[in-house]
């Protein structure tokens, strides 16, 4: 297990008075095909961001550029339920993540394996986005409590909370708020946007936004580059 007391699980981004910022929803090892997405809305690497709710891997087939993406100084991802599989590779419910697509990380070399492992614990539970209409969050599911302000002290929390486990879970695979239409949002955020649960089109419930409209099923989805400033899709 890689995760330790050093790992940023809040990360922090200032407001992109260059160009533009986007979200997007899960990628799962489809970096062509969103790649693809980018040109078509006319993203400029050199002064746009990419902001990702996380699932960087499986199900795809190009899983293994997960690290290249990580390492342009544009893109900025947290960590999602498959790629905190990555994370705990060596203690997590394999049988579970093959099923849902990990085989892929089986054909690694223990090297390799470690490499993702290291990366991936990197990734934050949280991101912070300023925007000039007011701050945004992002996590890959859902924040399990009223305010966003709440969240973070959770999160910023030392390793040894008893609760911090239960919050990065959560985090990371709840799907309360789709399931049951909460519609009361969460407090001290212009936005927040997940992914986590596909969906056809973008849904808006309070002030969550869920992204993920299956961009990863190439016959039937879509990538949705959120404008993080206008909260409108890119067209």
């Amino acid at each position: 297990m890689f995760e330790t007391s050093e790992v940023t699980r809040v990360k922090r981004y200032a407001e992109n008075t260059a160009g533009r910022d986007f979200a997007v929803g899960d990628i799962h090892g489809h970096f062509t095909r969103l790649q693809a997405a980018l040109e078509g809305a006319g993203f400029n690497p050199t002064v746009d961001r990419l902001f990702s709710v996380g699932d960087l891997i499986d199900r795809g087939p190009e899983c293994r550029n997960a690290l290249d993406w990580l390492d342009k100084p544009w893109f900025h991802a947290v960590r999602g339920n498959h790629d905190d599989y990555v994370v705990h590779f060596d203690t997590c419910d394999v049988d579970s993540w093959i099923y849902n697509g990990g085989l892929w990380f089986t054909g690694l070399s223990l090297s390799e394996q470690n490499e993702f492992a290291a990366k991936f614990a990197e990734l934050p539970i949280a991101i912070e986005v300023e925007t000039t209409q007011g701050l945004i969050g992002i996590v890959h599911a859902d924040c399990p409590f009223a305010s966003w302000e709440r969240l973070r002290e959770e999160l910023e929390s030392p390793e040894s909370s008893q609760c911090l486990i239960q919050v990065q879970h959560r985090c990371m695979w709840s799907r309360s708020r789709l399931d049951q239409w909460e519609m009361h949002g969460v407090e001290g955020l212009r936005a927040m946007i997940v992914g986590h649960t596909p969906i056809r089109k973008p849904v808006r419930l309070g002030n969550v936004i869920h992204i993920d409209t299956a961009g990863w099923k190439p016959e039937v989805g879509y990538f949705t580059l959120l404008n993080l400033d206008t909260l409108e899709a890119a067209v």
